[in-house]
């Protein structure tokens, strides 16, 4: 897609460096990644989410016809809420990811820009006689995100009023800022631990909202500070760590799944993982000591026999620490495990991650596996 809306606007904005994320062209950095990373997780970071796309679902099949697609159960989405899914092919493979909130007469779907084509493709596919209309919202909307434990309080100095909400609860924000925008959607982040919040806001307004939040102490934050966030989380990334040939438990995003929907694509190899056993490798986390430099592709083994592979890949030097995610067998996935990576030893770890790095210095390697 190019630059985001913020880039566009971004004459003055700050930062040091900037790059490609998720099929869209925003800030890498805009000083010390690691007090970028500090304020997201204890003080208050706003990023740039204009690398995530909108599309509107509208007609009276939408919310059947979506039901019988995605993974998750919107049949029964209060409106307001939002919930996490994945798009199976036939053969149970992920084809994407997605949030999908229902507002009452639609349903947006949230992914990232460089899953827009392939989705709208799917989705044309498996729109037969159904009453269903699909709008590509990106040029109409963008996004901010603002996290951290004092990010309710940026908010309200910056005259933008968030009531008390639920992770991923939707609503209209009260704005009485002095960028004065012209409409400001609001989401309450899906991880209650770390509060976190997005601004869905037309293209004109997203700089005059990032400046005030700036302006009232919230600290500029690239996507490589949100990638250490997102690794130390123990999260994983569509197209890094999801990809097309893996199955929906190998990612242990249980929050994607359920299991009283009724019938969608792909439910059928999804329900007989579930009934007959296990899948055979999982989602995890790694810890390394010492000056390891391990990276993605890297593969995982158990004395003499493979057993992994790593996706991404997060360096710590001062602390000569490094943490990874990956997939490795489910039977060797013990948290506390010694095993070895790329010929260096690692131990599997617990996420979410922070207790066990320190973040004094870091450099970020991050890549597709």
């Amino acid at each position: 897609m190019g630059l985001t809306a913020l880039q566009q606007h971004g004459e003055g904005l700050g930062a040091a460096a900037v790059g490609e994320y998720c099929g869209a062209t925003t800030a890498a950095r805009f000083g010390d990644p690691q007090a970028e990373l500090a304020a997201l997780r204890g003080a208050c970071g706003v990023y740039d989410l204009g690398y995530r796309a909108k599309l509107l679902l509208t007609g009276g099949d939408r919310v059947r016809w979506l039901n019988g697609v995605v993974t998750n159960n919107i049949r029964d989405l209060a409106v307001g809420q939002g919930v996490y899914s994945f798009l199976l092919n036939p053969q149970g493979h992920i084809l994407g990811d997605l949030y999908a909130y229902n507002r009452g007469d639609s349903i947006i779907v949230d992914t990232d820009h460089r899953q827009v084509d392939q989705m709208l493709a799917t989705f044309d596919h498996y729109i037969i006689m159904d009453d269903v209309v699909v709008a590509n919202l990106c040029e109409e909307l963008t996004s901010l995100g603002i996290a951290g434990p004092r990010s309710p309080d940026m908010l309200q100095a910056a005259g933008i009023q968030i009531p008390e909400t639920t992770p991923l609860q939707i609503f209209e924000a009260t704005c009485t800022c002095d960028c004065a925008c012209t409409k400001c959607t609001a989401v309450r982040g899906e991880d209650a631990a770390h509060q976190s919040y997005e601004l869905w806001l037309a293209p004109g307004d997203v700089r005059k909202t990032w400046d005030a939040l700036v302006a009232h102490g919230a600290t500029p934050v690239g996507y490589e500070g949100l990638e250490l966030h997102r690794i130390l989380s123990g999260i994983p990334l569509y197209g890094v760590d999801i990809r097309e040939r893996d199955l929906p438990q190998e990612t242990e995003q249980a929050r994607a799944l359920n299991f009283n929907k009724g019938c969608y694509v792909g439910q059928e190899i999804v329900e007989r993982i579930r009934s007959r056993g296990m899948v055979h490798r999982k989602f995890s986390a790694f810890v390394t000591e010492g000056d390891a430099k391990i990276a993605p592709g890297d593969k995982i083994s158990a004395g003499e026999k493979e057993v992994g592979e790593i996706t991404s890949v997060a360096h710590f030097p001062k602390t000569n620490k490094a943490v990874a995610l990956g997939y490795i067998r489910r039977e060797l996935g013990t948290p506390g495990r010694e095993v070895t990576i790329g010929g260096k030893m690692a131990k599997v770890g617990a996420t979410p991650l922070a207790e066990a790095v320190l973040v004094p210095e870091w450099t970020l390697e991050h890549q597709r596996a």
